[in-house]
């Protein structure tokens, strides 16, 4: 049983999808609905030679949506199938579940492409630059991680925003707490405590303006019912019903990205292999890292398509 799933921002890299566009009119089509929507060249960004204006939150959101998607598209008008057919589940992580729910027709492309871009406006503009940090903890467990950040807190916001595999947690907050919390982490028997270099603390409670903002942009966004299934980054479970999850993307913007527990979840189910779409391979190498049973390969270039669409054969 295979599930697809979608990457999150930190996997942008200059040029990426461009092979795919010169390609396959499928994946050009995808780049061209995103611009117009839009009303500007994300394109030219993304295949420009400005890495700040790709990195810029509310570029490199819609512009790894755009990779996720064209990646998709192509491999079900090469293959001849619908994602469905070849997956039991869709997940993303962070701005990845918009690019997993449009890649199963819940979400209509240009209303994602303009989601994404208030979204990464949203969170950038929810805390002021400088006031607010993220650091990646390595060699502890869950629960450890959320010992250190209730310590580190002090009065201010700390909490654990990305669980990403086994030793492999992020925090977010306030930056004197998530400063904090480096020595603290080491001194509790993490191998590496260090800051990320991102421009707002995601996914904690500093974020509740973004999710205010966000809250009524989905209001007026139809949503349909993704097929295949999506295991939603805040409830780690399978979700089909439209309601529920224009209330989780909601949630998701202050929440958890519970990764971890979302791989296991569908490793419970019966998933083998994971198959990661679009730029990177960040999620493809996580997921033996969760689970030493399951395959983990990623699809970004022709050359990755063709191989994926050859092994179906």
């Amino acid at each position: 049983m295979r599930a697809f799933v979608f990457p999150g921002q930190g996997s942008q890299t200059l040029g990426m999808g461009r092979d795919l566009a010169e390609r396959y009119p499928a994946a050009r089509a995808v780049f061209e609905e995103v611009d117009e929507a839009l009303g500007d060249s994300l394109s030219g960004v993304i295949w420009g030679e400005d890495g700040d204006a790709l990195t810029l939150t509310a570029n490199a959101q819609p512009a790894l949506m755009a990779v996720s998607v064209a990646v998709a598209r192509v491999l079900e008008g090469e293959g001849g199938f619908a994602l469905a057919d070849k997956a039991q589940y869709v997940a993303g992580h962070s701005l990845g579940e918009y690019s997993a729910l449009t890649a199963a027709g819940s979400l209509a492309l240009a209303d994602t492409a303009r989601l994404l871009r208030l979204r990464g406006t949203a969170m950038q503009e929810a805390v002021p630059v400088g006031e607010g940090a993220m650091a990646a903890i390595l060699g502890l467990d869950l629960d450890a991680v959320r010992a250190v950040a209730d310590e580190a807190a002090q009065g201010d916001v700390c909490e654990a925003a990305n669980d990403n595999a086994p030793g492999q947690v992020v925090v977010s907050g306030a930056a004197a707490a998530v400063e904090r919390a480096l020595p603290l982490a080491k001194e509790r028997g993490a191998k590496r405590a260090m800051l990320l270099p991102v421009s707002a603390p995601f996914h904690c409670a500093l974020m509740a303006p973004a999710a205010g903002r966000m809250a009524g942009a989905l209001a007026d966004t139809d949503i349909q019912a993704p097929s295949p299934a999506l295991v939603a980054n805040v409830s780690a479970r399978a979700e089909t019903d439209p309601a529920a999850i224009r209330d989780l993307l909601v949630k998701q913007v202050t929440g958890s990205v519970r990764w971890r527990e979302s791989v296991e979840w569908m490793a419970g189910q019966g998933v083998t292999e994971l198959v990661e779409l679009g730029a990177g391979k960040v999620l493809g190498g996580l997921a033996k890292r969760i689970d030493r049973s399951l395959a983990g390969s990623s699809i970004g270039t022709p050359d990755d398509i063709d191989a994926f669409l050859s092994s179906l054969a």
